[in-house]
């Protein structure tokens, strides 16, 4: 027998495209049906793909929303407008748009609502929606070190540590005002929330 051996076939490959279609789909279908009557057989339709094709992807509608939120918030951009303090403002103003949008809103609440009774699905929340965006605070803080606004990290313990304080401030205030309290976040707020919070990393000589 001539000829090399054909490689082992492991499966169709993942399409991002196809993930993107579906993804657009649960956000669209959160807005026009709600948590409670969105379905994974209304999302493949929408999406135009067969409903087996998203329990490859996903266990459940609790992941592939969570998935389609994540997705909102990978547009999360760290301006560079001179200075940390213009920095945080500017991302703090994208964060509050971005929550601002009725996909994002239902989606968040919904799926925080269902994690406080399914571990796995808080982890979930938490990796692809809280640890992704971590990147933020990196990425401004080493941004200021650089300026010379910021001291650098004594180090890498203290450098998380930080890291994860910053981002459940600037979340949770923003999160808060936005999605409990129901006040807008105006450059009027964003800038005095960065004034406080700007406070306390040169009082905690952060």
């Amino acid at each position: 027998m001539h000829g090399s051996t054909p490689a082992p076939r492991t499966g169709r490959p993942r399409s991002a495209a196809a993930d993107a279609a579906i993804l657009a789909a649960t956000r669209e279908a959160l807005v026009e049906l709600g948590w409670s009557k969105l379905t994974l057989q209304d999302v493949a339709t929408r999406a135009r793909v067969a409903k087996t094709t998203l329990y490859r992807r996903w266990a459940g509608k609790s992941e592939l929303v969570v998935d389609a939120v994540a997705a909102l918030f990978d547009e999360l951009e760290l301006p560079d407008r001179g200075s940390l303090a213009a920095d945080i403002e500017g991302v703090v103003l994208q964060f509050a748009a971005i929550l601002d949008r009725p996909e994002a809103r239902s989606g968040l609440m919904a799926v925080v609502a269902e994690s406080t009774r399914d571990e796995a699905l808080r982890e979930r929340i938490r990796a692809s929606i809280v640890d992704r965006q971590k990147r933020l605070v990196l990425e401004g803080r080493a941004r200021a070190t650089t300026r010379g606004e910021l001291p650098a990290e004594t180090g890498p313990e203290d450098a998380d540590r930080t890291v994860g304080l910053i981002f459940d401030m600037v979340a949770g205030a923003v999160v808060h005002r936005t999605l409990v309290s129901a006040e807008p976040v105006d450059e009027d707020w964003a800038r005095r929330f960065t004034a406080v919070l700007l406070g306390g990393l040169a009082s905690a000589g952060a």
